[in-house]
């Protein structure tokens, strides 16, 4: 089921969010205006939570849509390196029971993989493809989200970090970690996506992840082209520091880390007492740096009830 419309404006079919198509809309369609959420709505329907999604395009970044009807403020989701919109699991449906959600394609990566930016470009495409809404980004979303909510603060009512940080201290810190980034790309590119693979979820931050949390099937249809650039563009070197620019975020902010990653618990910390009195954190048990593929339900869980306590 869905509905196609002609050249120049977008064509959205009905499938579940985690659900892997390798049909994806054409990243040269572009919308003569925006697809809203009740522009969705009104053309399929009611759907039953957690079973409808809307695949959109722009000439931008591709995004999927899923989530209840209810007038509530919608979610945008920005994912992980070597992720795609499809890799937020149970997570993901467990929030869309009470918000639109709209999982984005971050460049490089799934139906955005032809897409080049950096952190500042790429959080630009972010606002231009979203409505004012509470985003969660984790990871490498996660450095797109600071810079969307610094850069967009208007589009951006809630703001949730999980696996986050403000980036590194010093120049030179920043310089050897590009070195290294720009070292995996030509490893990427050299031996293939799916040997690149088995090397980066092999690495102590992702070993409490299980076969089915990686979704590794998901990002292996990846492109050793996008991915390579995303770490050339967005690595963790390529993050300016933002710790003193902080400060500047009004909007409520919720940091998630998981209680066994102790690396970015501490970076959680830091990032609340620079943000100020308006963040907060939450330890998730039972899960290291991918909370919300590790323990989906409490981490869910923990930011609708601080929704529920903000909005």
């Amino acid at each position: 089921m869905g509905v196609d419309r002609d050249p120049g404006h977008t064509t959205a079919s009905v499938r579940p969010l985690r659900t892997h198509s390798s049909t994806r809309v054409a990243q040269n369609v572009a919308l003569s205006t925006p697809l809203s959420w009740s522009v969705m709505y009104s053309a399929y329907g009611p759907r039953r939570p957690g079973l409808y999604a809307g695949q959109v395009a722009s000439q931008l970044l591709s995004s999927i849509g899923s989530g209840t009807t209810a007038d509530t403020t919608s979610i945008t989701l920005l994912h992980g390196f070597t992720q795609t919109a499809e890799c937020w699991g149970s997570f993901a449906d467990q929030l869309a029971t009470s918000h639109p959600i709209l999982a984005i394609d971050l460049p490089g990566h799934g139906g955005s993989a032809a897409i080049r930016g950096d952190l500042t470009q790429s959080a630009a495409m972010v606002a231009s493809t979203i409505t004012p809404s509470i985003v969660i980004g984790y990871s490498l979303g996660g450095r797109i989200a600071l810079h969307l909510a610094l850069a967009f603060p208007d589009l951006v009512e809630r703001l949730v970090l999980i696996g986050a940080t403000g980036g590194l201290d010093s120049e030179e810190e920043r310089k050897q970690r590009r070195v290294a980034d720009e070292s995996l790309a030509d490893r990427l590119e050299e031996v293939g996506v799916n040997a690149f693979l088995d090397e980066w979820l092999a690495q102590p931050m992702f070993a409490s992840l299980t076969a089915e949390q990686s979704f590794r099937e998901l990002r292996a249809t990846n492109s050793a082209a996008g991915l390579a650039s995303s770490l050339r563009l967005c690595g963790t070197g390529t993050q300016e520091s933002l710790w003193s620019r902080l400060g500047e975020l009004t909007m409520p902010v919720l940091v998630i880390a998981g209680a066994n990653d102790e690396k970015f618990t501490h970076l959680g910390h830091r990032l609340v007492e620079s943000i100020g009195t308006n963040a907060s954190i939450q330890l998730i048990h039972n899960a290291g740096h991918s909370a919300q593929l590790e323990n989906p339900a409490a981490t869910a869980l923990a930011i609708t009830e601080w929704l529920s306590e903000t909005l």
